[in-house]
């Protein structure tokens, strides 16, 4: 019954509906097929570029197989979270990414998924299940083969029309929709952000562009545990970075050019909280670290991380 359903365009229409109905700026569809880019992700956590994210290579064989996330799982709708910023919006002071300067995504996007999943169930008798950054899933893989943007050469996902200022959910189900056709599209000859990325991250290897995350800046102020080596270039972020994004023409925010990424209508990725300086969160206590970041990304550098990262932020 579920399948029968769930298989034709009226269902896949609803289903569109429900995700637009619930405050996601992009929705798409595809199969639960094995990730294509596995095999490279492999030889990239092989080559330990992936630096000291040990989650990821002990999870690796796991992001073959959807089924490892949900048994049964037939289909994987994927929505996407529009956080662009206005065009006059003026730099964060300190440095933090701009996904980073609103509430927590991991739970902006759970809920507004969560009434998704319980129309599945309710309606087909299926299974489902939320992802966000949760599961041994190739996201930007899956939000591909859905038609929700390419991979650009800083391997951000790119969407033509809306640039990369957006997030990824994912929604797995046992419910077989219609998919969606890949995403189409390419960085030509442009390298600005080859060019601009300051520690030269983005790097050239078996004829594809990846990034060396040992060298990336969001890596080394959001996932690095422990001190950072001697002469570590963060050029100031206190969490994240966003340049390779700033100066991708899709994400144009300059006056002088058409606006490509339109800024986000989002309340939650609107959402701005006054941080202190970097001298004064280099000596936090525990407790006001806690309340400075409870409810948003920033918390997932640590304490100790964050402090390391205002204390270089002062040094640029």
């Amino acid at each position: 019954m579920a399948d029968a359903l769930g298989s034709n365009l009226i269902g896949t229409l609803d289903l569109k509906y429900q995700i637009h109905e619930a405050g996601f700026d992009m929705v798409g569809v595809t199969t639960a097929a094995p990730p294509e880019s596995w095999p490279q992700f492999a030889e990239w956590v092989e080559q330990r570029k992936h630096g000291t994210m040990g989650y990821l290579a002990r999870s690796l064989e796991l992001r073959q197989d959807l089924n490892s996330v949900l048994p049964g799982v037939r289909s994987v709708v994927m929505v996407g979270l529009n956080y662009a910023p206005p065009r006059d919006e003026v730099a964060a002071d300190p440095k933090i990414a701009r996904y980073a300067r609103g509430r927590d995504y991991h739970r902006v996007i759970p809920r507004r998924l969560k009434p998704v999943a319980r129309w599945i169930e309710e309606t087909f008798g299926a299974q489902t299940r939320i992802a966000v950054d949760s599961a041994p899933l190739l996201e930007r893989d899956l939000a591909h083969r859905a038609g929700l943007g390419w991979f650009g050469k800083n391997t951000m996902l790119i969407n033509s029309e809306r640039g990369s200022w957006f997030l990824l959910g994912c929604l797995l189900t046992t419910v077989r929709f219609r998919p969606d056709e890949p995403a189409i599209g390419g960085c030509g000859t442009c390298r600005k952000c080859i060019d601009a990325c300051p520690t030269g991250a983005i790097v050239h290897d078996n004829e594809r562009w990846q990034v060396d995350a040992r060298q990336c800046i969001s890596y080394l102020t959001i996932e690095h545990r422990g001190e950072l080596p001697e002469g570590t270039d963060t050029s100031g972020w206190l969490f994240g970075c966003d340049i390779c994004q700033e100066v991708c023409p899709f994400n144009t925010l300059r006056p002088s050019q058409p606006l490509r990424a339109r800024p986000t209508s989002v309340p939650d990725m609107q959402e701005r909280r006054k941080w202190p300086t970097e001298t004064e969160i280099a000596s936090l206590s525990p407790e006001s670290w806690d309340f400075l970041t409870r409810g948003s990304p920033v918390r997932r550098a640590g304490y100790e991380g964050l402090k390391r990262n205002a204390r270089l932020a002062q040094n640029d």
